[in-house]
């Protein structure tokens, strides 16, 4: 079945196969353990809850700050109240995924305005204050 729908989506066969990528397991370096829910492929990872994604985060000392914690290659911020995307982006850049660092919020054209118009008005109050302290 598989080899009939990839034939037939190129698209999907090659999705597939990314999935199925095997990760290296991070060992923990005050004890050398891999956590049990530590992915063991892409698609693995995709799957985490964000309860898993806690005690990953736990488990390699990046929820809370102490002296491990930057002593792996790439440690991250981790807060209690992160959505289960940013926590698996998070999970995802500390264990050397790709493409999982903090996207970068682009400004639309009207909130640009919105705020070229508030520094104005903002810019305009303060000078006739300044001018009503005069007289």
């Amino acid at each position: 079945m598989e080899s009939s729908l990839a034939s037939r989506n190129p698209a999907f066969s090659a999705k597939i196969s990314q999935m199925a990528l095997p990760l290296a397991p991070l060992v923990q370096l005050t004890t050398g353990s891999i956590h049990p829910v530590f992915p063991s492929t892409v698609l693995n990872f995709w799957l985490l809850t964000s309860t898993q994604l806690d005690e990953l985060a736990h488990f390699y000392h990046q929820r809370t700050p102490g002296y491990w914690k930057r002593h792996y290659p790439c440690p991250v911020e981790w807060s209690a109240d992160l959505t289960l995307e940013e926590k698996r982006r998070k999970i995802g850049r500390f264990i050397g995924l790709r493409d999982c660092e903090t996207p970068i919020k682009e400004v639309t054209e009207e909130e640009i305005l919105e705020r070229a118009r508030a520094a104005r008005d903002e810019a305009e109050s303060e000078l006739w204050k300044r001018k009503g302290m005069w007289y």
